[in-house]
């Protein structure tokens, strides 16, 4: 992309989002610039175009006919062709706009959202590559990959240490493919923590949330000409992707350095279909291979032979958002445990829901948002980014244990809980947190971005856990010298009183602990990737 190109295109975003230009038709260095400058002032300077009537024709013959158009005095003549000037200034710019410059962040995104909409499946070879910091690459990597919108994927290893496995999720069984062991293993659908690398969806949807976007070159990508785009996540470090001009769709990926290795993705081949072929997201066990079900799901008929085998009746949800129906009834016997499966068609989206007798004590999960339910508390989780598409709320109510868990948002887990709970849902309120810490612990902003980075290249994981950073904060006001051994203060002395997805409190139950409660926040990204830092601590 031509560097003027960048600049004028940079110079119309600024301009539209009411912001000074960082150059303009006086600071310009070139004199092409400095005018082109000048004519997208005048262009937003002018008024919408008036159109000519229906009568224009007629009038127009008229006037030809009677001569009047050649009637006309030299400064009406200089009028006419400063507007005609004005005119074509004005539609080459809206072609130059159209064809040549490239599209601006929200322009990116929405293009992308837009052609992947229009996709019912994709079907490449996606090959991985790591680079070393001395600029030493090796092929990692490659597959066979099929997926579609609504997250059943068929992917192959070609080459790499998944050569020959086949990995299988058709949103009603999941399973694994193993030649080398002939053997197939069988694996529940929900949650499905195994998800490749460089799913379209993925990456339009993480550009969506990213701090900016923007492109920054052009480059042909396996034949097709494609957009370079830089992508900031909040938080994190910028890294690019590559964006088929023609189809709007991303074809590479390429990770920012972090501890000397980057990663490259690129679909070195893709096309699209209508949809997976049914024959590879069938099950079938091969001739000569054993079945290993590690899914220990059997199907009930019915409400009376799920309880038959439960031992209890399972509740239905008075409360099904509108598009949902009934998809299965499960029950797994060795755990007294009853799964009820929905799905809404329109969306691809598939709920359960499950219950079975509470037993011992219900702590929440350290990550979860806190609601409540006739004063108990309710665990809501959202997916971890690249970890899991599936959302979940789990309560206890009437000495039963409930959980919702889906790949749907989290109003539509909210409905189909609040049809399982004998008193109102109480979501929590982000930011809604008033309570302060009587005494503040200062932060450095730069270290804790760091700290982030370092999270997201799978360093220090501990900081994404609130329990765990605050297990670190008081064993360190405990042992200022040093940790060495086990912690001074078990995990099971710590638990989150008040989550509401970023901001945290945790309570210290434990005497021979300095806090009695420590306050953390997610000062870097807001979100379930975020980092949690200590801000403050109550004194015992």
């Amino acid at each position: 992309m031509k560097d003027q190109e960048r600049k004028l295109s940079d110079y119309i975003d600024r301009l539209n989002a009411e912001m000074m230009p960082e150059e303009d038709e006086n600071s310009a260095s070139s004199p092409e610039l400095r005018e082109l400058y000048r004519t997208v002032k005048q262009i937003r300077s002018l008024r919408e175009t008036a159109m000519p009537g229906p009568d224009f024709p007629q009038k127009l013959a008229r006037s030809v006919a009677s001569g009047q158009l050649t009637r006309r005095s030299p400064d009406r003549k200089r009028q006419w062709s400063w507007l005609i000037g004005m005119v074509s200034a004005a539609a080459l710019l809206a072609l130059l706009i159209t064809f040549v410059i490239p599209l601006g962040r929200d322009n990116v995104v929405s293009a992308m959202e837009k052609a992947y909409m229009e996709v019912g499946a994709y079907h490449g070879t996606l090959e991985v590559v790591e680079t070393a910091a001395n600029g030493e690459s090796d092929m990692q990597a490659k597959w066979d990959v099929w997926a579609d919108q609504a997250g059943h994927y068929y992917v192959k290893g070609l080459e790499g240490a998944n050569r020959d496995i086949v990995t299988v999720n058709n949103g009603q069984s999941k399973w694994q493919i193993q030649p080398d062991r002939e053997q197939v293993q069988i694996f529940p659908t929900l949650p499905d923590a195994y998800r490749f690398q460089f799913e379209l969806g993925n990456e339009i949807q993480q550009a969506k949330q990213a701090q900016s976007v923007k492109v920054v070159g052009e480059e042909t990508i396996s034949g097709r000409k494609a957009s370079v785009v830089e992508v900031t996540p909040k938080g994190g470090l910028p890294y690019r992707i590559w964006v088929d001009e023609q189809t709007n769709l991303p074809l590479r990926k390429q990770t920012a350095m972090q501890h000397a290795i980057q990663y490259t993705y690129t679909y070195s081949q893709i096309d699209f279909a209508d949809a997976i072929p049914q024959a590879l997201i069938s099950y079938r066990l091969p001739d000569g291979f054993a079945e290993i079900n590690t899914n220990p799901e059997q199907i009930a008929n019915d409400l009376d032979e799920a309880q038959e085998i439960a031992g209890f009746r399972p509740l239905e949800s008075k409360t099904v958002p509108s598009g949902y129906v009934q998809d299965r009834l499960a029950v797994v016997p060795d755990q007294g445990m009853t799964r009820i499966y929905y799905r809404d068609p329109s969306r691809n989206h598939q709920v359960m829901s499950q219950q079975s007798r509470a037993a011992g004590e219900f702590k929440p999960d350290s990550n979860a948002l806190l609601g409540r339910t006739d004063g108990s508390p309710v665990e809501i989780l959202s997916p971890v980014a690249n970890d899991s598409s599936v959302s979940s709320i789990r309560w206890r109510q009437d000495g039963y244990e409930f959980k919702v868990a889906g790949d749907a948002s989290l109003d539509d887990l909210a409905a189909f809980a609040q049809g399982l709970m004998s008193a109102p849902l109480e979501m929590p309120a982000v930011n809604k947190q008033t309570a302060e810490p009587q005494v503040k612990v200062p932060y450095d902003l730069d270290v804790e971005k760091g700290d982030q980075r370092n999270a997201d290249a799978g360093s220090s994981p501990w900081k994404l856990d609130p329990v765990f950073v605050a297990q670190v904060f008081v064993s360190l006001q405990m042992s200022p010298g040093g940790i060495s051994g086990d912690y001074p203060i078990a995990m099971k002395d710590l638990e989150v009183s008040d989550n509401d997805g970023t901001k945290a409190i945790v309570t210290v139950n434990n005497e021979k602990a300095p806090s009695k409660r420590v306050y953390l926040a997610k000062l870097v990204r807001q979100d379930a990737s975020g980092i949690w830092t200590v801000v403050g601590y109550d004194p015992r």
